[in-house]
């Protein structure tokens, strides 16, 4: 709590009584919700491809899988992306749909609760580039809207019949300027927008058949810009779209401080009134991202650790107990050279040692 006090704002002060209270608050929050209501979660869509390839991960000095490591220390939720055809680019990656119910089914046989992230696209959907699947280049609108129901709507025929229906689905992967550009690119096509998301909600409903509906969730990445948060879901509501639970993405090196992004969260929690998750937050256990700027936390094991404790209590902090989860991102990777790739911001070092971030939740899982 020292940490996060000091990093929410330069001359904050706070009494001991507030600090108490505070603490006491996160406390009653756990309480009420149960452990097992509030998502502990990861990323983990390259775990299946690092282990295939001969990757072994280690708690405490002994090898297990990735998987049961991640359930040892209270991780409920798994969070997987689904590529359109990841054959058809110059390196494909492996989240195709045979490998993503495959990797769900081991987490289903963890009792895992399972996040399905759709990126309607071949390849990384993000902020910087929404790039259309090569099958559907040539379609118009209408065409892309009737593409996008039906793939979603077969996708999640598929995850059903495999006995592993997601839980909760994202419509589109970080979406504040947009998706299947140039088509649904914002600011300038809102309403091509909003039909396409639309045409992805339609398809998970058709698509569960009397099974109970997955959670829709919408996910963008400005947790720390108040103003641009409020006019993404102004928009989007003011056009009929409906969602369960709203997402945020926080890398501190590009959305800001613990404050901004504690901000924004109580702002969406008190106008919306719904549910709240991060569904992508890291920070690197080594020196990375803070080359030319003061770090907030140190970049290191203990840092790491430190963030996200503290990120930690900002979620159960968000108003009215919408506060719903966390998923760290990517944090099972295969080993890169050091000081460069994903491995930086995993939870495991060079050698496949589970680095002390792992052990964050222990304490609110391990009664």
């Amino acid at each position: 709590m020292k940490d996060l006090l000091r990093q929410l704002g330069k001359g904050t002060r706070v009494s001991i009584k507030i600090l108490f209270l505070v603490l006491l608050f996160t406390s009653v929050i756990l309480n009420a919700q149960g452990a097992s209501d509030f998502a502990i979660g990861a990323d983990l869509s390259f775990l299946k491809a690092a282990e295939d390839n001969g990757v072994q991960f280690k708690d405490d000095g002994v090898i297990k899988p990735g998987l049961q490591i991640f359930k040892d220390h209270g991780y409920n939720w798994i969070r997987l992306r689904l590529f359109h055809t990841p054959a058809n680019t110059r390196r494909p990656l492996p989240n195709d749909l045979e490998y993503t119910i495959d990797l769900a089914k081991q987490a289903k046989q963890l009792d895992y609760k399972f996040l399905l992230d759709f990126h309607y696209s071949d390849t990384w959907a993000d902020p910087g580039k929404q790039f259309i699947p090569k099958a559907w280049e040539e379609l118009t609108h209408e065409e892309l809207v009737h593409a996008v129901f039906e793939y979603t709507r077969d996708s999640i025929f598929a995850f059903r019949e495999a006995c592993v229906l997601p839980d909760m689905v994202q419509i589109g992967n970080e979406i504040t300027n947009g998706m299947l550009w140039p088509d649904g690119k914002l600011p300038d096509n809102w309403d091509n927008f909003a039909e396409l998301i639309q045409a992805g909600i339609d398809g998970v409903n058709a698509g569960h058949d009397t099974l109970p509906r997955p959670k829709i969730m919408i996910q963008i990445e400005k947790v720390g810009d108040l103003e641009i948060t409020k006019a993404f879901f102004d928009n989007l509501f003011a056009r009929g779209i409906d969602c369960d639970m709203l997402g945020q993405s926080f890398y501190p090196w590009w959305h800001g401080s613990l404050l901004d992004m504690r901000e924004v969260l109580h702002f969406m929690a008190s106008e919306y009134k719904k549910e709240i998750m991060l569904v992508e937050v890291a920070y690197c256990w080594r020196p990375a991202e803070y080359k030319e700027k003061p770090a907030p936390f140190p970049e290191s094991p203990e840092g790491q650790h430190e963030f996200l404790a503290a990120v930690h209590e900002i979620v159960l902090d968000i108003p009215d107990g919408l506060g719903s989860g966390i998923f760290w991102w990517e944090p099972a990777v295969a080993p890169r050279p050091r000081g460069g790739g994903l491995r930086n911001r995993g939870m495991f070092d060079d050698e496949g040692n589970a680095l002390p971030v792992i052990q964050v939740f222990d304490r609110w899982t391990r009664w």
